[in-house]
């Protein structure tokens, strides 16, 4: 496995010390996430959305519906930014100049291509499989005319920054602050609630075990 290539693009200016280029850190930082920010610019202005992800190889798998002109736009060549980010906590410093966040995040920047039609299920499926593992088992299968309705867009993870102040120290003020004012960590997770059965489910049904896969994996990857 390959150190990520540092570029104008990729190389991290501002606390540099922080970056990573293990090509395996940035796996783990797309792996253990759900969603990330998506951006082009279109007409002139920059616009960033939601979606969620799965990595499939050396690529990230996005879908949008094929009636959206953002992802329209990307399929036809623009470039994109993906940002995945796994905040861990607040750095209370003595300061609030030097107070800031742990975090792990993932910067890719590229063009994507779109999955053709013989590989569309196969890719939605990849993707399923991340968000919530095991659920194609429980439900029907995609039908045509869903996954005509479907766009599905792989972006490689080629041009890549990785930045991680996890393990930092938060003392970086000055000897001359007050040292009776506390200063730490704030440590922060991401939490999984009791499953909310929708009132259209027949009653006694149970929760499936995609759920609890899901459930299992969310937790897993906070108190890494």
């Amino acid at each position: 496995m390959t150190d990520l290539p540092l570029s104008p693009l990729t190389r991290v200016r501002r606390l540099a010390q922080y970056q990573v280029t293990d090509r395996a850190a940035l796996y783990d930082i797309v792996d253990g996430a759900l969603a990330a920010t998506l951006a082009i610019v279109r007409d002139g202005r920059p616009v960033a959305l939601p979606v969620g992800i799965g990595r499939d190889g050396d690529d990230v798998l996005v879908h949008g519906s094929t009636g959206s002109d953002f992802f329209r736009r990307i399929a036809g060549g623009a470039p994109v930014c993906l940002t995945v980010t796994h905040l861990l906590g607040l750095a209370y410093a003595r300061s609030l100049f030097d107070s800031s966040m742990r975090y792990r995040c993932a910067v890719v920047h590229g063009t994507a291509s779109v999955v053709p039609p013989e590989e569309k299920e196969a890719a939605l499926l990849t993707l399923s499989e991340h968000l919530m593992p095991g659920r194609s088992l429980e439900v029907r299968p995609m039908l045509a005319r869903e996954l005509a309705a479907t766009l599905v867009l792989r972006i490689p993870l080629a041009e890549a920054s990785v930045k991680d102040n996890a393990g930092s120290l938060v003392e970086e003020d000055g000897d001359g602050e007050d040292r009776s004012v506390w200063a730490g960590t704030l440590p922060l997770r991401v939490s999984v609630g009791e499953p909310v059965t929708s009132p259209q489910t027949a009653a006694g049904t149970p929760v499936p075990d995609s759920v609890r896969r899901t459930a299992e994996r969310v937790t897993a990857t906070s108190a890494a």
